[in-house]
């Protein structure tokens, strides 16, 4: 029994191609997740602003906001596999350009700000073309899996790379966590390259790229369960996660834990947001998801609220274990159904709005953050943001009634089409009846 379960709860990587992608992720990510780690720090170190870290934010993500539905275009239209290849090797490059500049001793703030939004632009084109290319590696049975072991993965990292980022700041300096972040790239790439996909072959689109935004944007605006979804994400991306932007400050100058607890800090949120990918790798079906997100999205600001007025370092590191889970359990529900719900002629398009909504918002978020910290004081700007995050999972909640039957005919048309239309996904009876209580959309 316990094995069958196991099995399940992995059962994506069943898959060779995804088994590569597992694994050259893994490696890419502890890097990404070191680089992001030691550039705060580098940033905080350089210029001791609170405000200057909101702004390289923002010049890290806004690219995405600006460009993620053309990447959404390139998507629907292009070969994923080979997107992802060439997105890869040009943050690979960037990255070395970084460590460069750092290890010589003649970085500047503004070298960050160049490069931070050169990434940026490479993430707009790479987040919608990878999350449309998981479907391309398992299929759609495999799908939500695939998402959370996925999830998972991004999240077992994010407690491995903080910590050796903490560790080798304090002990080198920043310079050496750019560069092993280069060296990371190589074993995604060689993933890549190993794969066997088949060609999927594309209807070929008479319209400009423009038109297939605009249609793109038309179809989620109009559709309520997955405009409700974005909307719920962008609002916890604008108001909620700008916290990450501003533990710099929580770790040296309110809890006096210097490099390395910044590394634990990180870390700590990734133990927790690991948590809940693994548990939504668990499920099999969609039922009640949406009450998953709408719940992680309150409980997220709840336990934001309590974070922010923790003057004790290991008790803060503790509450960020479910700001971790919930934010994560939130996204990743919210990305498995708005994947369900989308047809594959639109599946780029949408993943790039919910690019737009999950990054593409930060920027702002961490600019409004940045400049509220600046005047006001970091905790406080944290408590203001977990307010508004249970305000918006509440509110989120009470819709659900009136979004659950369009979720339902979208998700049943959806694995029709897909020649999947099991009980474990469509609610179905034996005898093939739907059954009323069927899975409720959620957002992220």
């Amino acid at each position: 029994m316990e094995q069958s379960r196991l099995a399940a709860t992995f059962r994506a990587l069943s898959h060779r191609n995804f088994r590569l992608f597992f694994a050259g992720q893994f490696v890419s990510l502890v890097g990404t997740w070191m680089q992001q780690v030691a550039q705060s720090w580098l940033v905080y170190r350089l210029t001791g602003s609170a405000l200057l870290l909101g702004m390289v934010g923002f010049a890290g993500q806004f690219p995405v906001f600006l460009f993620g539905p053309f990447g959404g275009a390139i998507a629907d239209r292009a070969n994923r596999h080979r997107v992802v290849i060439a997105t890869q090797t040009a943050a690979m490059m960037l990255a070395f350009v970084l460590a460069a500049l750092t290890l010589m001793g003649t970085v500047q703030v503004w070298h960050v700000f160049v490069l931070s939004a050169l990434l940026g632009v490479v993430n707009a084109v790479d987040i919608p073309v990878r999350q449309a290319f998981v479907v391309d590696m398992v299929g759609k049975d495999d799908l939500m899996n695939a998402i959370a072991l996925n999830s998972s993965m991004v999240n077992g990292t994010r407690i491995v790379g903080p910590a050796i980022a903490g560790i080798l700041v304090a002990a080198f300096g920043e310079g050496w966590c750019f560069f092993g972040n280069g060296v990371s790239y190589i074993a995604v790439i060689i993933g890549l390259l190993l794969m066997d996909i088949r060609p999927v072959v594309r209807a070929r689109r008479e319209r400009s790229a423009l038109a297939d935004i605009l249609e793109g944007l038309r179809y989620s605006a109009r559709t309520r369960p997955i405009r409700d979804l974005l909307l719920l994400l962008g609002l916890m991306s604008l108001m909620g996660m700008p916290y990450a932007v501003l533990m710099p400050i929580f770790a040296d100058q309110i809890l006096h834990g210097g490099a390395r607890g910044l590394g634990i800090l990180m870390g700590a949120t990734g133990v927790g947001a690991l948590l809940g990918a693994l548990t939504l790798a668990t499920r099999r079906g969609l039922k009640g998801l949406s009450k998953w997100v709408a719940a992680s999205a309150a409980g997220f600001g709840f336990c934001l609220i309590l974070f922010a007025f923790s003057r004790t370092f290991w008790l803060s590191a503790a509450l960020l274990l479910p700001v971790g889970f919930c934010f994560m359990l939130e996204m990743a529900s919210s990305n498995t159904l708005i994947q369900a719900m989308v047809p594959d002629d639109l599946r780029g398009r949408v993943m790039a709005l919910y690019a737009v909504m999950f990054m593409g918002m930060a920027p702002f978020g961490a600019l409004l953050a940045g400049a509220l910290a600046h005047g006001l004081s970091a905790p406080v700007t944290v408590a203001i943001g977990g307010a508004v995050c249970i305000v918006g999972g509440l509110t989120f909640a009470a819709r659900l009634p009136q979004l659950r039957p369009e979720a339902r005919q979208l998700i049943v048309a959806q694995q029709a089409a897909g020649g999947c239309l099991s009980e474990e996904v469509t609610g179905t009876t034996p005898q093939g009846e739907i059954a009323r209580e069927m899975p409720n959309p959620a957002s992220g």
